[in-house]
């Protein structure tokens, strides 16, 4: 980002809150990481139909000891990476819609830095249209991001347990193992409430324009 006269670029020049370079420099940052991380996941998603992948799997608590300490040591693990030849049909569609619906979280942060860093370059931020747009970006991140959770914890949960790392023979067995990363739903539902706070400010904005 450019300098000018040792100061931030960050300044308020003319109105705007951030340089014309600065808001480019945020979009295009923004668009060149949406499309990358798109394509990992693609990438990443055609590899659990086609195999061989490597995937961390969680394991029951239970029982699975961690041998061979010394200093009298003891230690249990609760997660392998394991490599799968080819994962199941009904495994890999859930893995791939976790990844999907997660990289639809992804892409809703970048969407509103993109938007954002448009609305500030032009000083023209707190619009109805901003405040709309900061609230679908939350849902999204949080309903998506959470979704994606679920559905990939539960295909690693039941592919540890094809595998035999919980040491059940039973297919008809279940248990839920997976680690839950509560961060998108928090950051989906602040975005909400932000949203909500442009729009009740842009009302009361109108209200008092009115009465001067």
């Amino acid at each position: 980002m450019k300098l000018a006269h040792g100061k931030s670029a960050f300044r308020d020049v003319g109105g705007k809150v951030v340089s014309r370079a600065d808001a480019m420099f945020l979009m295009v940052a923004s668009g060149v990481l949406a499309v990358v991380s798109t394509v990992l996941t693609i990438i990443g998603i055609a590899g659990y139909f086609t195999g061989p992948v490597t995937l961390e799997l969680p394991v029951a608590g239970s029982g699975q000891t961690a041998s061979g300490l010394e200093l009298g040591s003891t230690g249990h693990y609760t997660s392998l990476e394991a490599v799968i030849p080819a994962v199941p049909t009904g495994q890999a569609a859930l893995l791939a819609w976790g990844g999907a619906l997660s990289q639809m979280g992804i892409l809703a942060v970048l969407a509103l830095l993109f938007v954002l860093a448009f609305r500030l370059r032009s000083a023209v931020l707190f619009t109805a249209g901003s405040a709309w747009i900061v609230g679908v970006c939350g849902a999204v991140l949080a309903l998506a991001g959470t979704a994606g959770q679920i559905l990939d914890g539960w295909a690693r949960t039941r592919l540890a347990d094809l595998i035999g790392a919980n040491g059940r023979s039973d297919p008809d067995f279940y248990i839920f193992a997976a680690e839950f990363n509560i961060a998108p739903l928090a950051l989906g539902l602040v975005l909400v409430l932000v949203a909500g706070a442009f729009h009740y400010g842009r009302r009361l904005q109108k209200d008092t324009e009115g009465l001067v």
